[in-house]
């Protein structure tokens, strides 16, 4: 079995980011991305769901941001995606769903990552899998008695077959906001969080965004679960949702105590009926694949050093986790992560050719890959004393 210098599972945006960084450092990797297609978690979006919508979506490395004002972001981002996978030639192979990660030879030894019969060895691992894969459902009394339509975020698909239907949205984020700006002018909403919406009276700097994020990537370095972003940013309108707030959509409801067949019952006594309820609840970082490397700590949540290096295994970056949850964050992880990688490729050497570049024909397998290596990709020089020996001829990043 070949063994890479590095595996990114995860073909998002932080994904592509840190394939990018570790092509730019010659470290030999490949990029495994369970989607048949290029653009991560946008091409599951919901058709409505337009470029003027989404809250920005940062430039990848080396490229400009997605054009496509107006188009919708299920079609624009998968097409930069696509594009940047081609032009920077990455190492991306799909259809490839990773089941588990697991360390046969100990924490100083190459890790084996498993897809179904296929495996791979690999010195380092960046996980870049997002949180799109596993929506987070809370457990409510009753729940399974509704004789109404339930559905997360991840299924709505767009507001118009909701057309005469009253929908309860449950949630406090900016999914919930979203949603409601576009239900709101097509049929009854009723909107209900478990505390008080704290909106955003200013505007939203970068300073603001930088000392949010610091406030997640604490939670992080604690080995806490990781908070998402908006958590400590507040909430804002956009000129889209002003029709849905006259309509009084933002009126928001406390958080009921019990479903029932028929709607939901708070625990007053009070009673509302509905037909159907949209969980805009959020989601949990997919890495129940990293169970068998035991990362967790005693907090629940993965420590992370640097920004991106798991503490309980420094051959693990992860990326898209926490603070690097948005586009912008995802880009610095990914050039974090792969600086994560050359520390650990250079504190740990293995028998090979390591940080040998890519010298083969592409990803084995079979499977659609790409971005795969070419002949005008620059050849490293030979490997002599540390990684840093070289890395510093390479261009910065």
């Amino acid at each position: 079995m070949d063994t890479y210098d590095a595996i990114v599972i995860g073909a998002g945006q932080a994904g592509l980011s840190a394939s990018y960084h570790l092509r730019r450092l010659g470290v030999r990797h490949l990029v495994l991305d369970a989607d048949g297609a290029p653009g991560g978690a946008w091409q599951h979006r919901w058709d409505t769901l337009t470029m003027p919508d989404v809250h920005g979506v940062a430039a990848l490395p080396d490229a400009r941001p997605p054009g496509g004002a107006g188009g919708r972001a299920n079609a624009v981002v998968p097409a930069y995606f696509a594009d940047y996978e081609r032009v920077h030639e990455l190492p991306v192979l799909r259809p490839v769903r990773v089941d588990r990660v697991t360390d046969p030879d100990g924490p100083d030894g190459p890790l084996v990552v498993h897809a179904g019969e296929r495996s791979w060895r690999t010195r380092a691992l960046v996980n870049a899998t997002g949180t799109w894969s596993q929506p987070h459902l809370p457990s409510y009394p009753g729940r399974a008695s509704f004789r109404g339509e339930q559905l997360h975020t991840v299924a709505f698909g767009g507001p118009a077959r909701f057309r005469g239907r009253r929908v309860l949205v449950v949630g406090g984020g900016a999914s919930a906001v979203q949603l409601l700006g576009e239900l709101a002018p097509v049929t009854d909403t009723l909107w209900v969080t478990r505390r008080e919406p704290v909106w955003r009276t200013d505007d939203f700097t970068p300073e603001a965004g930088r000392a949010a994020v610091a406030l997640v990537a604490e939670r992080v370095r604690r080995g806490l679960p990781p908070a998402s972003v908006v958590s400590v940013t507040g909430l804002a309108l956009r000129e889209q949702e002003r029709e849905a707030e006259r309509l009084g959509a933002y009126q928001r409801h406390p958080m009921f105590a019990s479903i029932e067949p028929d709607g939901v019952r708070w625990a007053d006594g009070r009673f509302e009926p509905v037909d159907v309820i949209l969980w805009a609840t959020g989601f949990r970082p997919a890495v129940r694949h990293l169970a068998p490397l035991r990362l967790r700590s005693e907090h629940g949540g993965i420590r992370l050093d640097r920004d991106t290096t798991a503490v309980a295994d420094p051959r693990v970056q992860l990326v898209g986790y926490g603070p690097s949850a948005s586009t912008i964050g995802a880009n610095r992880a990914g050039r974090a992560a792969a600086r994560g990688v050359l520390r650990w490729l250079e504190r740990s050497p293995a028998q090979g050719d390591m940080l040998s570049g890519w010298r083969g024909s592409g990803p084995p397998g079979g499977a659609t890959t790409t971005g795969t290596a070419s002949s005008t990709h620059r050849e490293l020089p030979p490997r002599s004393g540390s990684a840093s020996t070289w890395a510093s001829s390479t261009p910065s990043s």
